[in-house]
């Protein structure tokens, strides 16, 4: 063993000492807030980086809760969002261009020939009353045994066509397909009639001649009233029939034979 201890203190001389752990380690003075230990740190102090000759402002104290932030955005939800668009959205009617308080306006001008016509509503291209009423009179020429709805649109198209033609050649304003189709179509209305009539007693005889001829002056007067205060074509209301009673009178042969 004597010569282990000789061994130990032969082998590295310093001056540490046992003595010297007692001793506690520090940099700069003992009373700094940063030498404190973990636990004693005044957290209450502010902290902050300025920058050199500004000072510092002084940090909010928090006011909310634990586990209970404040919300900064609240979204709508998306069922407001889609109600206020759909209150805004125009009827389904009006954006498919059907305005049944029109369409009565115009059933009433053609029922009633001496009824002026309103010219602003009468440019409107309005073709669900007309498709109607070409049901119509398809329906009961078919109620009489005459399948003639082949017929009674070729004869349309065609009608419309020269129509627009002769009217764009009369008005000085130009007028539209669609404007000369509605029209032509709304005052198919009382061949309807007409058709009706054939349903229940013929009509070639005396008494069915004379209705036939009262059906197409009237069809007729009631498309020409409406073009000449839709177009102002003044004076021109029997050159405006002429052209109106021919096209009616082939659905009167429809209608008749």
């Amino acid at each position: 063993m004597s010569g282990f201890d000789n061994f130990n203190t032969d082998f590295y001389q310093s001056s540490y000492s046992v003595d010297d752990q007692n001793q506690g380690y520090g940099y700069g003075n003992t009373d700094d807030q940063y030498n404190k230990q973990y636990g004693q740190y005044d957290y209450s102090q502010p902290m902050g980086y300025a920058a050199p000759g500004v000072m510092p402002q002084p940090q909010q104290p928090y006011t909310g809760q634990i586990f209970q932030p404040t919300p900064a955005y609240t979204p709508a939800s998306s069922q407001s969002m889609y109600s206020s668009s759909f209150e805004d959205e125009p009827p389904l009617l009006e954006e498919l261009g059907i305005n049944f308080d029109h369409i009565w306006q115009k059933t009433l001008t053609v029922l009633h020939p001496m009824k002026a016509a309103d010219g602003s509503i009468m440019t409107e291209t309005d073709l669900a009353g007309p498709m109607v009423f070409c049901l119509a009179f398809g329906a009961t020429l078919l109620l009489s045994g005459k399948i003639q709805f082949g017929y009674v649109y070729g004869i349309s198209a065609i009608g419309c066509l020269g129509m627009y033609c002769l009217l764009n050649l009369m008005a000085m304003t130009g007028v539209s397909f669609g404007c000369v189709s509605s029209v032509l179509g709304y005052c198919l209305l009382p061949m309807i009639l007409l058709s009706s009539f054939g349903v229940l007693f013929s009509l070639q005889g005396m008494f069915g001649i004379v209705i036939t001829a009262l059906i197409i002056g009237w069809c007729s007067f009631s498309a020409s009233k409406i073009f000449i205060s839709a177009l102002e074509m003044e004076g021109q209301q029997l050159l405006v029939a002429y052209p109106c009673a021919l096209l009616y009178g082939v659905f009167a042969l429809i209608s008749v034979f």
